[in-house]
């Protein structure tokens, strides 16, 4: 059977994609297989440091968001000035990244550091997770800056096709914390026992090893002009054309992650079981999602890259084999992640009731993460690539804000439903807006070449 007549994919397409693919999802498959390794090795300690560092760890998701809206939203004016070769204008928009990064992860490395109990706080108010989830906090405080610093550059170099630093830099991040986790967790050799602390220790002291990776490469690199001076000189145009075309995914990306913490926050409100419960689910979503959102990623700089080749015929038809991709890869993983829900519970101590609703949330997730799969590639790979972030913007905010958080609200502290039925109407989000999503993409008006 020819793949690619069956597909209806161009010649030279799957090519292309999987030399970007395979590098994406290797470093999607290490950073879940980081946060999986806190799970397990937390689990194994107690609930509480497990639950703690779930709700302690919304800092990072937040800033994770922050990571990946900047991510998309430099994507769609480097990828496009990539494709016409313009090196130095690739630069300044790694400028512009860097500040609104550096701004932000600075302002939470100041709340974590001198605010922590503040801080977790608005995550829970049952006393030993926010006691546990505040040590947390101000031990893992400066990763949150250096990893505002390393995650700009990173996402200009894979818009630039340097797919393998990221993996190769991660790969060795990933044994550093496995290694500095299992020594800090459980004081193993020389090193003293400090449960909850040592994993946020050895998350700062492995962030702190990736920037110092991306100073060293910056320093070697030719994708764009050394100079410091140069990146953040910062024409007016540009500026103009990121606040036009780049700040609605940003926005977009900020909010929509807003709203979907608002799930730990309603969860951290309720019980610790459900916390506990939903972390380990977190982990394993993440970890059986690679592929698809790994097609996104990719998706994302082949066809910026094309559209600023002024390909425009050849990116609608990319357009339309991504999403085929994407719906083959989100129907494969969930049948991986339904074999696998027996299996993972027995990786993790779980009280009974915890352990039961674990059961029941890997069994909703199997559905969740392919609406989740095929919205993340059409709202923030095909439409903001295609110079059209507002509508996703727009969509987003609808849906999350209307749509979801009121509905978890109301059913969590309205109606006082039980915890599991809570989660499964906070799951209903990406069916709502899907039907919007593939309306707009069915228009084919999103498809723009923003280069100057």
């Amino acid at each position: 059977m020819n793949i690619r007549k069956v597909f209806k994919f161009r010649e030279g397409f799957i090519h292309e994609l999987w030399v970007l693919v395979i590098p994406i999802v290797l470093q999607n498959l290490i950073t879940s297989a980081v946060s999986m390794a806190d799970v397990v090795m937390l689990g194994r300690l107690d609930q509480t440091s497990l639950s703690a560092s779930s709700l302690a760890g919304q800092v990072q998701f937040l800033l994770n968001i922050v990571f990946f809206g900047l991510a998309s939203s430099l994507t769609i004016l480097a990828s496009q000035y990539w494709g016409k070769q313009d090196r130095p204008v690739v630069g300044k928009i790694l400028g512009i990244g860097l500040i609104i990064s550096v701004v932000i992860c600075g302002l939470a490395t100041v709340l974590a550091l001198f605010m922590p109990r503040q801080l977790i706080s608005i995550w829970t108010n049952i006393p030993e997770l926010r006691e546990a989830g505040a040590k947390y906090l101000r031990y893992v405080a400066l990763s949150y800056l250096f990893a505002g610093i390393s995650q700009p550059y990173l996402s200009i170099m894979k818009a630039c096709e340097r797919v393998m630093l990221s993996t190769a830099i991660s790969f060795t991040t990933l044994w550093a914390n496995i290694i500095l986790n299992a020594c800090l967790i459980f004081g193993l050799g020389p090193f003293p026992r400090l449960g909850i602390v040592g994993a946020a220790l050895a998350t700062t002291i492995v962030r702190g090893i990736e920037l110092l990776m991306c100073v060293v490469d910056f320093s070697r690199q030719n994708v764009i002009p050394r100079s410091v001076v140069n990146m953040f000189s910062i024409p007016g145009y540009l500026v103009k054309d990121f606040v036009k075309y780049c700040l609605p995914a940003f926005i977009n990306d900020a909010l929509w992650g807003l709203a979907f913490n608002m799930n730990s926050i309603i969860m951290g409100h309720l019980e610790s079981d459900i916390v506990a419960a939903n972390s380990i689910v977190t982990v394993a979503r993440d970890l059986i999602t690679t592929v698809g959102f790994g097609v996104s990623a990719a998706s994302s700089i082949m066809l910026g890259k094309t559209i600023g080749e002024n390909r425009l015929s050849d990116a609608r038809k990319d357009a339309s084999a991504f999403l085929r991709v994407a719906f083959v890869v989100s129907i494969v993983q969930g049948l991986i992640l339904f074999a696998l829900t027996p299996i993972i519970p027995k990786f993790v101590n779980l009280s009974e009731r915890a352990n039961h609703y674990l059961q029941i949330m890997l069994l909703v997730n199997i559905v969740y993460q392919m609406g989740q799969i095929i919205n993340t590639l059409l709202i923030a790979s095909l439409f903001r690539c295609g110079g059209d972030s507002k509508y996703g913007m727009i969509l987003d905010i609808v849906c999350m804000w209307g749509f979801a958080v009121p509905l978890g609200l109301i059913s969590a502290f309205v109606l006082k439903l039980p915890s599991i039925v809570v989660y499964l109407l906070m799951c209903t989000d990406e069916f709502a807006k899907m039907p919007f999503a593939f309306w707009h993409y069915k228009k084919g008006n999103w498809i723009k070449n923003l280069t100057r």
